[in-house]
């Protein structure tokens, strides 16, 4: 979307760790610009201006538009103010005017104006022509601000008589999300970019469906992007890795309403022509992430509105002007960047979004900053190389050019979204299954706040330093997720308890190493009206609690990540859970809990994992929790645990027995065991006495239980009896607030873990 402004992003976010204050930004909104970039090895220089004219009308791109877009872009010096002697674009200035003009005049898009830079690598052929788009306002679910700049970078080899591109990088959400890109392009084809309603956020299009983007060849066309896949994640093998557009693969994405100082920023006094109109359609916005009950299913399909076309199209050869979008709504103007560089600062205040994180007694929230920077405060704008983020087009570069550096090791977050619910296969809602989802999420690391969107359920974060990171991931009616990720040196195959296998260098990708997040790269979200609580106080323990980790019978494993003080996970109120808690002695502890399915949030009955497209509901006031106090680890533990699981096995076996004796026995044949015209009868009087077997053989293990064997034959392999996960049974951790209790109930033998299967 936006470009991070040029102070201490580390020193701001100490600033708000000593208060106590969570900090959040999107959308590269936040931060500095140069140190994490990878700079290549020769500086540039600014190309002759008619040979950079020439060049950027040769490119210039078509723009397609979503048909809801109302922000366009436009030139900033009708909204630029002297301030102490320095030329700057305030806020309120450039939004209210934009409209102001916009109602004064009748027109959709005020002064529609691209502005270009060119630079060349010294002593080298390779030239990059850059187009930025600036619009006075982003709106987005992860991000507003004040003042949005979008990039598109043309790379061109000029030794020849034409200049033929090289690559293509179209800007993304934030500097951690892959860009969308495109390798060695069609030279009588000029891009075209696909704006992202609100964000701005710019696809790619190259292929024969002008105003759709393709991740994928189908149906006789190639892919708009050749971004590489993860070959290295089964999930992901097959799939290009860049933010796409996701409008145009069937994701819903709701958007959030902005605020200034807690009210809708349209209610501002300073902002007097700007309307709940002059915002993202209603229709597509939700009142915010947890006022939903559940994700939204009724968001309306978008499609493509206005379509800018440069006014210099004349200027190109006949091939491009051939190809080039003649029937353009607008043209926009082709203006040279250096008209703007006066421009020092666009400024505006701070606006208002909420960012769940889980948090043991409640949830914390944490704020947004928005601010953005201008194109040429950033190393990106003298160095276009900077904003390569696939490795193996920097690596193809670099083959071709001396200037241009190989891809650097580095360290690349891998999750996969996805949303819990009940399982079919499971008796009256005892145990829950994944499902692709099909809305969009959010992740953030704490450690580096930069949101960013998941594109298909996929979420990336590229350049993670090294250490321990707090990650959490939202979606619309949803409850949070969070855990911490570990991550160990880029490059260097250090041992991290959520890492693959490092990559090693195969010739185009540089040494990357892939961490994954959740369970094998899985992260289960719940919808608020079905989800619980889990509260683990690990503080009043005597032992150093290092993991926690969350199994339901059926789906497996759902939670696997280290632990350093209170945590809670939120889980589906239809599963039979066992929780681990593990300590720095590799000593285990476990639990079981038992949410109610029957009851939804705050007591209220409610039915979950609709599949209807109708609006949902109001989120619920407060969601139950059930919490663990103490947990404690080893052979005690373990014993008590089996001791548990005995007895409630013991119930679930006497109430079939129970079943069994009160059943109608009127033929006397069957009493005695004799076939009756078929093997029915004789079967069940052993089915009988095999129930009363069992009950008397639980009934008599009670009294012997002691301690488990770590890696016997019944036990799973990490540590814990297989009877743990055969029938549901009571919670050993004590319900808060409105949380209910039910136990006792028959289950099916519980399913291996996704990791087993």
């Amino acid at each position: 979307m936006t470009d991070r402004p040029a102070f201490d992003r580390r020193a701001f976010l100490a600033a708000l760790g000593s208060a106590g204050v969570g900090s959040l930004a999107g959308c590269s909104a936040l931060g500095g610009d140069s140190t994490e970039t990878t700079n290549t090895a020769a500086p540039t220089e600014r190309v002759d201006d008619d040979v950079a004219r020439d060049l950027a009308a040769r490119f210039a791109p078509t723009l397609y538009f979503d048909a809801d877009e109302t922000w366009f872009p436009t030139d900033p010096r009708s909204y630029a103010s002297d301030r102490d002697g320095e030329t700057v674009v305030d806020g309120f200035d450039a939004l209210d005017g934009y409209h102001a003009t916009q109602r004064e005049t009748g027109e959709r898009a005020p002064e529609p104006t691209v502005f270009y830079n060119v630079v060349g690598y010294e002593g080298s052929s390779l030239t990059a022509v850059q187009y930025w788009f600036y619009s006075v306002f982003d709106q987005f679910t992860t991000n507003f601000h004040w003042h949005d700049w979008e990039v598109l970078h043309v790379f061109v080899d000029t030794a020849g008589d034409e200049p033929v591109p090289q690559l293509y990088v179209a800007s993304s959400h934030a500097r951690s999300v892959p860009n969308n890109e495109f390798l060695d392009p069609d030279p009588a084809r000029p891009p075209r970019v696909l704006s992202e309603l609100g964000s701005h956020s710019s696809a790619l299009s190259l292929n024969d469906r002008a105003d759709r983007f393709q991740r994928l060849p189908t149906g006789g066309t190639f892919a708009d992007i050749t971004n590489r896949a993860f070959d290295r994640i089964e999930d992901a093998a097959e799939i290009p890795i860049a933010y796409g557009l996701p409008r145009d693969e069937g994701a819903r994405l709701p958007y959030v309403v902005p605020e200034l100082d807690g009210a809708p920023v349209y209610e501002d006094e300073r902002l007097p022509s700007v309307t709940r109109e002059s915002l993202v359609s209603e229709a597509l916005t939700v009142r915010s992430f947890d006022a939903l009950s559940s994700p939204p299913t009724d968001l309306p399909a978008r499609s493509t509105g206005l379509v800018f076309g440069p006014e210099t199209a004349a200027d190109r050869d006949a091939d491009a002007e051939a190809d080039a979008d003649a029937d353009a709504d607008i043209e926009y103007a082709l203006a040279p960047a250096g008209g703007v560089e006066h421009i020092t600062e666009f400024t505006g205040p701070q606006l208002s979004f909420e960012f769940s994180v889980p948090g043991f007694v409640e949830d914390a929230i944490a704020s947004h900053l928005t601010t953005t920077s201008a194109p040429w405060s950033q190393p990106r704008y003298a160095d276009p190389a900077a904003d390569i983020s696939d490795p193996t087009h920097r690596s193809a570069l670099a083959e071709r050019y001396d200037v241009v550096d190989g891809p650097s090791a580095l360290n690349t977050l891998f999750v996969r979204v996805t949303e819990a619910v009940t399982d079919a296969d499971a008796p009256d809602g005892e145990g829950v299954t994944t499902r692709e989802s099909g809305v969009e999420s959010v992740l953030l690391l704490e450690s580096d706040p930069e949101a960013a969107p998941t594109f298909g359920g996929f979420g990336v974060l590229r350049d993670v330093p090294a250490g321990d990171h707090r990650l959490t991931v939202n979606g619309a009616g949803s409850a949070p997720h969070s855990e911490t990720v570990r991550v160990g040196d880029a490059g260097s195959g250090s041992a991290s308890a959520t890492e693959t296998e490092s990559s090693a260098d195969d010739g185009d990708g540089g040494d990357e190493t892939l961490v994954t997040a959740g369970v094998d790269g899985e992260v289960p979200l719940v919808a608020r009206e079905s989800a619980t609580k889990v509260e683990v106080d690990a503080d009043g323990t005597d032992r150093d609690l290092t993991a926690l980790a969350l199994e339901d019978d059926f789906a497996g494993r759902l939670y696997d990540a280290p632990l350093s003080g209170p945590d809670a996970v939120y889980v589906h109120r239809g599963g039979a859970y066992t929780v681990e808690v593990r300590d720095s002695d590799d000593e285990l502890g476990a639990f079981r809990v038992n949410p109610d399915p029957d009851t939804g949030a705050a007591g209220d009955d409610a039915d979950s994992d609709s599949d209807s497209d109708t609006d949902t509901g109001p989120a619920p006031a407060s969601i139950p929790s059930v919490r663990i106090d103490e947990p404690r680890t080893g052979k005690a533990s373990l014993a008590t645990f089996l001791a548990d699981i005995s007895a409630e096995t013991a119930a679930a076996v006497a109430a079939v027995d129970d079943d069994s004796d009160g059943s109608d026995d009127s033929d006397d044949s069957a009493a005695a065991g004799t076939p009756n015209d078929s093997t029915e009868t004789a079967t069940g009087g052993g089915q009988a006495n095999a129930v009363r077997g069992l009950a008397q053989a639980t009934a008599d293990g009670r009294t012997r239980v002691s301690t488990p064997s770590p890696r016997g034959s019944n036990a799973w392999p990490n540590g814990w009896p297989r009877l743990a996960g055969s029938f549901r049974g009571r919670s050993r951790g004590r319900p808060t607030g409105d949380s209910n209790r039910r136990g006792d109930a028959p289950s099916r033998p519980a399913r291996p873990t996704r990791s087993e299967r």
